[in-house]
């Protein structure tokens, strides 16, 4: 799923009602979810936080920038925080299935919206900065909102969007795209902040002063003091003593976790910790976290047992939680902290037992069909697949195969959640295409836009199996990798998942065939029936001999 965070930041902290009258258009909004509402009194700002597809969040930033334009007075506003508007910033942050580009591209998409229907000046910054001296925020917004009235004339400093001129009720607004900012804490077993702090000095970029012999700082002609970088870019800490809890902690804040991921901050912690004479017993997320983030310290874990990593996401999730101590202080729940898993929707059908799948199967409902037993018959077989180079890698007489059986088993692993994911889409895709097919029909504008929905729906009907069929190819290959150089021992169940992907395909081929005749659009029809017969004929190849070859080893053992 395409999602997007956005955490616009509002110049209003005191006034409940105004607050509630701008996160209330966010919450209005459909394909969105609001996350999170922070005030601050004496900043007088609040921060909010939300989630959903990127078409969503452009259109909640836009509504509750116009609404904040609507109640908020800039005139009028004082606060601890520096700000330039109404709406001060607002940032997009790219968390699964879309890139930082994009991102910035709904900043652009978005500051030309607020610049042309709202009036308001719009200037873009970090990865959307449209010149690179406006890529940092602090130097945009330099001067604040007194200072805007000066900066609209100068030349320079001309906005990205929207009029070159002061308004004083709403100010300027400040758009972007940034990377997810993971706030995270490393927790010592010492009541001394010193300890603490000088795990941070040494963890951050920014690093420390330099001293010299006597414990003085060094500092360069201009008198500023000369710094000795941290270890870790794109990395903030500091230290501190929590008075609840009894100990010191490392506060952190990793502004880019591709550049430097929490399980590499808290085995560097841990191994200066020890260096002191101190503990890390755990860590703690404070707020959010990308699913990705906590996959990567769970596989980064698993390869230092040596075991594999080609493991279910839950596991890896189990894993990263157990290793970072992130139930130290409290208990570690992913449902709240994973970011992605506040937009996640359970299928109705996959978060089913199987009993009670099989039950609903049996009836005379028309879904779940043969669409979606297809999808499971794919999932099923990739799961086998990571099952047979799960016991393989580790084990005794297969070294030579440890590397591709962990690359098999992460492949077998992603394209089960996918096949897993269809089984649910198949159904809801004739679910919509029975909407469709129930429309009014009264007049030439009904029936017009009747057709039109049903050709729609109908197309998108055939794409979720051709999209099963083309998977199922995938799934065949790798059940051949398992059956050729697997353990042995489960040679028969590598087997069974070339012939469940054989049947997937089959089945998923079948469904791709029965909606072709109501499609209209006959170039969508030639193409799609040309990849599902290539297709289907390369799975059949290509599971005939991964069986047979399945039949050769279970010989050889049984001699």
């Amino acid at each position: 799923m395409k999602l997007v965070e956005c955490v616009p930041n509002f110049s209003e902290g005191r006034d409940k009602a105004k607050i509630d009258e701008i996160t209330g258009e966010i919450s209005s909004t459909e394909d969105v979810k609001l996350l999170d509402v922070d005030p601050g009194k004496d900043t007088n700002r609040t921060v909010v936080t939300m989630i959903g597809t990127p078409e969503g969040v452009v259109e909640a930033a836009f509504k509750a920038i116009a609404k904040a334009a609507e109640v908020l007075d800039m005139s009028t506003h004082t606060g601890a925080h520096a700000r330039m508007g109404a709406t001060d910033v607002c940032p997009f942050v790219p968390v699964s299935g879309v890139t930082m580009e994009d991102c910035a591209e709904l900043a652009r998409k978005l500051g030309e919206r607020v610049g042309k229907e709202l009036g308001i000046p719009v200037y873009l910054y970090e990865e959307a900065a449209s010149k690179p001296e406006r890529k940092n925020l602090a130097v945009v917004r330099k001067g604040e909102y007194e200072g805007l009235p000066e900066k609209l004339k100068d030349p320079e400093w001309k906005p990205d969007f929207g009029p070159v001129e002061f308004n004083p009720k709403t100010g300027a607004t400040i758009i972007g795209a940034r990377e997810f900012l993971i706030a995270y804490n490393v927790n010592l077993n010492t009541r001394d902040r010193v300890v603490a702090r000088d795990i941070a000095f040494a963890i951050r970029e920014r690093g420390r002063a330099k001293r010299d012999e006597d414990g003085n700082i060094v500092r360069d002609e201009n008198g500023k003091s000369i710094k000795i970088a941290g270890k870790f870019k794109e990395c903030k800490a500091v230290g501190w003593y929590m008075e609840d809890f009894g100990r010191a902690q490392v506060s952190i804040n990793l502004t880019n976790y591709k550049i430097t991921p929490p399980h590499l901050v808290f085995d560097e912690c841990s191994r200066l910790a020890e260096e002191m004479g101190a503990r890390v017993t755990g860590s703690e997320l404070v707020g959010l976290i990308p699913l990705e983030a906590l996959l990567q310290a769970g596989r980064y874990y698993l390869r230092k047992q040596g075991k594999t990593t080609g493991v279910t996401e839950e596991e890896l999730i189990h894993i990263a939680d157990l290793s970072l101590g992130l139930s130290d202080l409290y208990p570690f729940e992913k449902d709240k902290k994973v970011i992605e898993y506040q937009f996640r929707k359970e299928g109705a059908l996959t978060g089913m037992t199987v009993s009670a799948f099989n039950d609903l199967l049996s009836t005379d409902a028309p879904a779940p069909g043969g669409g979606s037993v297809a999808a499971l018959c794919g999932a099923m077989s990739a799961a086998l697949t990571s099952m047979v180079a799960a016991l393989t890698h580790g084990k005794k007489g297969y070294e030579d195969t440890f590397k591709e059986m962990e690359k098999a088993g992460v492949q077998a692993q992603g394209i089960k959640d996918d096949f897993m994911a269809d089984v649910d889409r198949d159904t809801d895709a004739f679910n919509n295409l029975m909407a469709a097919m129930r429309l009014p029909k009264k007049t030439e504008e009904d029936k017009a836009a009747r057709q039109q929905a049903i050709e729609k729906a109908t197309k998108e009907a055939t794409r979720v199996p051709l999209g099963v069929l083309e998977r199922c190819l995938e799934a065949a290959k790798l059940s051949r990798v398992v059956v050729e150089k697997g353990n042995t021992n489960s040679v028969s169940d590598a087997g069974v998942a070339a012939l469940t992907a054989r049947a997937a395909a089959e089945g998923a081929y079948l469904n791709v065939t029965i909606n072709l005749p109501g499609i209209e659009d006959k170039k969508f029809v030639e193409e799609t029936m040309e990849r599902a017969r290539k297709w289907r004929q390369e799975v059949i190849e290509h599971t005939e001999e991964t069986v047979r070859k399945t039949e050769e080893v279970i010989a050889e053992v049984n001699d």
